[in-house]
């Protein structure tokens, strides 16, 4: 699976189900806003067993897909994640571990930035889609990129030995998100209370007397005009 077909992906879902779920498919994606506490605690379990299963699922469906090929091995890989002898690359466990730690904390800071009430409307997806297909290009020779545990765990069974290294790519991405806390915390507290969003990726903004920020004069300054109960604008009342 090349780079672009993974950014691609989470692009086309994020716009298709983000405002349902808040698009997330990343364990990491769901512990680190509720470490910067953009996300409700106590929905975190529900969230990282279902990526977890679901990650499970594809991977079966893609090894029953792959090995209808005529000389497909599994053993040959199957875009497991590894260090040392299953890395493509023969990269240590040191280096892999600093390469997943630090490549999850700036997809976390892009997926956060992006979604923040400030960020230009409607355009996180790509922000996101393109961001993941940059780390994979950088890291596809280290570890065959992971920066997703569920994404560890779906193909992690199909390669030996892959199994007994799965506890890298869920510590390495939980470091990362944990390494922003502090950053997370501070950008929480600067943002209005009016303004602070948990656990869905807002795509319609609203300025700071509730509109939509479609209500805004082409200067950005608030028009004057005010949102109906449908959220469209209307005219003040005369």
């Amino acid at each position: 699976m090349s780079p672009p077909a993974f950014g691609l992906t989470v692009l086309t879902m994020v716009y298709a189900v983000g405002h349902v779920s808040g698009g997330h498919f990343n364990p990491a994606v769901t512990i680190g806003p509720a470490t910067g506490r953009r996300f409700e605690w106590k929905d975190v379990p529900a969230y990282v067993v279902t990526q977890v299963v679901a990650g499970l699922v594809a991977g079966g469906a893609l090894f029953a897909i792959a090995s209808g090929k005529d000389g497909f091995d599994a053993g040959a890989g199957f875009a497991a994640n590894g260090y040392g002898s299953q890395s493509p690359g023969g990269y240590s466990l040191v280096a892999v571990l600093v390469a997943e730690a630090v490549l999850t904390g700036f997809f976390l800071y892009v997926i956060l930035g992006s979604t923040d009430d400030r960020a230009p409307v409607g355009f996180a997806p790509i922000a996101i889609g393109l961001c993941l297909t940059l780390i994979h290009l950088i890291s596809i020779p280290i570890s065959n990129t992971s920066v997703n545990p569920a994404r560890s765990t779906a193909v992690a069974f199909f390669r030996d030995g892959a199994a007994g290294q799965l506890w890298a790519f869920w510590l390495a991405p939980d470091r990362g998100c944990r390494h922003r806390r502090r950053e997370l915390r501070c950008h929480h507290r600067r943002q209005p209370r009016r303004h602070r969003h948990r656990g869905r990726l807002r795509l319609i903004h609203m300025d700071e007397g509730g509109a939509p920020a479609s209500c805004r004069s082409a200067s950005g300054r608030p028009a004057r005009r005010r949102p109906s109960g449908d959220g469209h604008c209307s005219e003040p009342p005369t």
